[in-house]
């Protein structure tokens, strides 16, 4: 897996095979992925989303520990997934990345507990799937407005964003950190210790 600008975060690019038949690759490898991350992925539950063009989801973290690692994929249509870092005093607070995911080129994205995640749907019917780490728990989850000027995501120009009320209500960074909810970055660094003795 290649190491993306924010740390915790990575993108596989798998080798795709093709011939008349269709195609064929490996989307998930545990051997990278602890190679990477320094420990493996604990699998605790695995979701679908299905979203029509415009459709923004995020920016969702959850409390750690435990936190929620995620490893993402779009197997039909695409998306525009961003990681954020949103952990308080890390050297890349506040840094995001965009990387396109969709039934072409079948990259996915990795990211750690403690870091933020959205995605755009950039075609209807895009189909998003992710392994978590752990399941889903609402008085863990969070959010912050994945339009927040002062992040400065580069969405999709030309496309109307459609957020669920929960996302449009959400805090700016700065109102989440300003009430706690954020994640610390040597709390999150703790805890990444901690799965790595685990192995």
């Amino acid at each position: 897996m290649r190491q993306l600008s924010v740390e915790g975060a990575w993108v596989q690019e798998p080798k795709v095979f093709q011939d008349s038949r269709g195609s064929f690759h490996e989307w998930f490898q545990a051997s990278d992925f602890t190679a990477s991350a320094g420990h493996t992925l604990r699998l605790a539950q695995a979701n679908c989303s299905v979203s029509a063009r415009g459709t923004l989801r995020g920016i969702h973290f959850a409390d750690v520990p435990p936190g929620q690692a995620k490893y993402v994929k779009c197997v039909r249509g695409a998306v525009l997934d961003v990681i954020v870092d949103i952990r308080v005093g890390s050297p890349t607070y506040r840094r995001w990345e965009a990387v396109r995911l969709d039934d072409v080129d079948h990259h996915a994205v990795c990211l750690a507990e403690g870091l933020g995640h959205a995605f755009m749907a950039l075609t209807d019917d895009a189909t998003v799937v992710y392994l978590c780490s752990e399941g889903y728990a609402p008085g863990r989850e969070h959010g912050i407005d994945p339009l927040d000027p002062e992040l400065g995501i580069e969405w999709p120009r030309g496309i109307t964003p459609l957020l669920s009320e929960k996302d449009a209500a959400a805090p700016t960074l700065a109102e989440a950190e300003a009430r706690g909810l954020l994640p610390s970055y040597e709390e999150c660094r703790a805890y990444y210790a901690e799965l790595a003795a685990r192995g």
